[in-house]
């Protein structure tokens, strides 16, 4: 995975090792960008130079077969280039893109020209992207879900699952958004609030579930049993959004 450090250790790379470990993977973390963050809000970041993040995935793609890439905070624009130059010749190996834009509290994870990159290039060649309601309205041009999703599709991407965990409703409803079908829904009781890191612990695990060779749809259906059961023995880490408990362990 390529993605950030989260010094709380509640979301970011740390969130990616514990659910695709946990999930009976074997996590590959490249760091892209380096953070202040705790588990209330971000409040700076540093992209690492992206000729040191080819290098990083260079020296381990001669070491050790890639079978699913997921991404996360990406730093910056030249870091989705060096992803995609990467992968160019790489073509069956899944990307599931987590489009962080923002982190809970407000803070910003990524500028203009790192939301064109990924909207334009990295989308196209992700076998799905993970946005929450947040990102969705502003990566689809639309506050209606159903609409940015299809902007989303016709820009090319293969497949969307629009998260609900920063919703009010009952349940947490995540939908699954592909071109030529009618869109499918998931519903997961809600406990709580909001918790610190779920975004990237539910696009880990679906990584991994690629990684084993699982369907799209039976990845995304594990996945969410596995963040399901993670938020009910969530940490109290901070003071901030208490941190799912990524240390369970779900029936195959």
């Amino acid at each position: 995975m390529l993605s950030g450090l989260d010094p709380s250790g509640g979301a970011g790379i740390q969130a990616d090792i514990q659910a695709i470990t946990a999930l009976g993977a074997h996590p590959l973390p490249v760091l892209a960008c380096l953070t202040v963050q705790d588990t209330r809000n971000v409040y700076g970041a540093c992209a690492i130079e992206a000729d040191l993040v080819r290098q990083q995935l260079d020296c381990l793609a001669q070491d050790t077969p890639f079978h699913a890439i997921k991404t996360g905070a990406l730093g910056n624009a030249a870091i989705v280039e060096t992803l995609l130059d990467f992968l160019a010749d790489k073509p069956d190996i899944p990307l599931i893109v987590d489009p962080v834009i923002k982190a809970a509290g407000g803070g910003d994870l990524a500028d203009q020209a790192l939301i064109e990159s990924m909207k334009q290039a990295l989308f196209a060649r992700a076998d799905l992207i993970t946005p929450n309601g947040i990102e969705l309205a502003l990566l689809g041009d639309s506050e209606q879900p159903d609409q940015a999703a299809a902007n989303l599709l016709s820009g090319g991407c293969q497949a969307v699952l629009a998260t609900g965990g920063h919703g009010q409703e009952e349940d947490i409803t995540n939908t699954l958004y592909c071109e030529d079908q009618a869109p499918r829904a998931w519903q997961i009781p809600r406990r709580g609030g909001e918790y610190h890191g779920t975004g990237c612990t539910l696009a880990a695990a679906i990584a991994a579930g690629r990684a084993a060779g699982l369907s799209r749809e039976t990845a995304i259906e594990q996945a969410q049993r596995f963040v399901s059961a993670a938020i009910n023995q969530a940490l109290a880490v901070g003071q901030g959004q208490p941190v799912p408990d990524r240390s369970v362990r779900i029936a195959p």
